[in-house]
């Protein structure tokens, strides 16, 4: 069974780096673009994000993977400041996504639906 702990595996850079936007990258990124996650997640989808949106979430998710945010800092001035922008535009969205509703190769509600008893539902009809 899968364990949905936003985690995924992409090519950046010079190379292939685990991108982890748990609860604890996902505070950081709201915290350097003093906005929630969700507010992000829809400037994203919108095409209307600001190039610190993409350069925050890709630091954040390479520190949420377990890089050093020294390295995670060097990273992103290297490959996403200096680079044109929407080179990473796409990555930042998969790594927000996986944080938000799980990485794609993951079923949507497997692990917790597995772990929740069955209970038997019982409906009401309202009487007026």
């Amino acid at each position: 069974m899968p364990n949905r702990d936003a985690r995924i595996t992409e090519d950046f850079a010079d190379g292939t780096y685990e991108f982890c936007m748990n609860y604890g990258a996902i505070r950081m990124l709201q915290e350097a673009r003093d906005m929630g996650p969700l507010f992000i997640w829809g400037l994203l989808e919108a095409n209307a994000w600001r190039v610190e949106d993409i350069r925050e979430i890709i630091r954040c998710g390479l520190i949420g993977g377990g890089m050093a945010p020294v390295k995670a800092n060097k990273m992103v001035t290297m490959y996403v400041e200096a680079r044109p922008i929407m080179e990473n535009a796409a990555l930042a969205k998969r790594i927000l996504g996986a944080g938000l509703i799980g990485a794609p190769e993951e079923e949507a509600g497997e692990s917790f639906a597995a772990n929740q008893p069955t209970t038997e539902v019982q409906t009401f009809q309202m009487v007026e």
